[in-house]
């Protein structure tokens, strides 16, 4: 199993999950891990990954509003980090 490192950020939110994902992109801890990461900002988030020798993630953003306003829920904006 392809397990991609990843950052997960909620607008608005006051910290990001820090795990995997997997090819069918659900969310996990990662192998080294017992549990998912929980970090109070974006730098202790790549802090910790670079901690545990992971030099790239995947970072998705996501937003809760569509859902809040009863629209389909949009796909998370992601993108490919480096540190």
């Amino acid at each position: 199993m392809q397990l991609k490192p990843t950052i997960i950020g909620i607008s608005e939110g006051i910290h990001y999950l820090v795990g995997a994902t997997d090819e069918n992109q659900d969310f996990c801890a990662l192998p080294s891990l017992l549990e998912v990461e929980v970090c109070g900002s974006l730098s202790d988030a790549k802090q910790f990954l670079r901690v545990h020798d992971v030099t790239e993630a995947q970072l998705l953003l996501q937003t809760p509003y569509d859902e809040m306003c009863g629209l389909p829920a949009s796909p998370p904006t992601a993108q490919t980090i480096h540190f």
